[in-house]
């Protein structure tokens, strides 16, 4: 018997909402996008200027939101987010873009049109495990949920400037929900942006896990048939939406001026 999460499965669980009109469910990206941003602040996912999140707007699907280049994560709220175009010109906000987020995260939503959102950040155990150049292992449950479902971008030349490289990045991505960027970090994808940011801190977390586990010795594998089984179990479905709800209601609770 699987874990997996679809509607009507758990009592009382509402399957990921639909909107009326475009506006609105605009207004609900934006609102978890910015939540989103306060989480990766509390878990330390800030790193200077560095990292964005962004989420496809409903209406025009080649633009994006994205955060404001220079803002802390700590104090990013819905109406500071900018709406960038296909040509990575700022439409909407009062604010310049990263460079590198449009090199990346454009070409990225244009190879993968299932994906609404993706993450990337230079968090301390995923630029740790990136530098080994290396896939992550299927050595707990929790990092079954990547097990065959993650690429290794194996270059790194600098700064992501070009969107080339970012064409690149997403061709290692491929069909997959995540991407270590050797010597960089981590990036993750999702149908939402509560899947991308749930799996990107479920990554980070592999990466810990990982490390430790090797600086004390030699990691026993979960066999090929049982990581698959696991992955289904912990990633299949809406999983990914459903695990970061709880870290929703904390944070939008806590921190309500977001929504502004």
């Amino acid at each position: 018997m699987t874990e997996t999460i679809t509607p009507g499965r758990v009592k009382g669980l509402a399957p990921p909402p639909t909107f009326a009109t475009a506006a609105e469910e605009r207004r609900h990206r934006k609102c978890r996008l910015a939540g989103a941003f306060r989480l990766f602040a509390r878990f330390g996912f800030d790193e200077g200027v560095a990292g964005h999140i962004t989420v496809r707007d409903p209406e025009r699907t080649d633009w994006f939101w994205v955060n404001p280049f220079g803002m802390h994560f700590s104090q990013i709220r819905a109406s500071d987010l900018i709406l960038v175009n296909e040509r990575g010109e700022v439409v909407e906000g009062d604010a310049h873009v990263n460079t590198a987020a449009f090199a990346i995260h454009s070409r990225v939503h244009t190879a993968r049109p299932d994906t609404v959102a993706a993450a990337h950040a230079h968090s301390l155990y995923g630029k740790a495990w990136s530098s080994l150049g290396r896939l992550l292992d299927p050595i707990t449950q929790d990092a079954c949920a990547f097990y065959q479902d993650h690429g290794l971008f194996d270059d790194y030349t600098g700064v992501v400037y070009e969107t080339t490289e970012g064409d690149r990045i997403a061709q290692a991505l491929g069909q997959g929900k995540a991407v270590i960027l050797r010597n960089h970090g981590l990036l993750t994808v999702g149908r939402t942006v509560d899947e991308a940011v749930w799996y990107f801190i479920a990554m980070e977390r592999s990466c810990q896990a990982q490390l430790l586990a090797e600086a004390a010795g030699k990691p026993v594998l979960i066999s090929h048939e049982s990581a698959l089984v696991t992955r289904n179990q912990v990633a299949g479905g809406f999983n990914g939406w459903f695990q970061f709800q709880p870290m929703w209601n904390m944070i939008s609770r806590q921190e309500p001026d977001l929504f502004e």
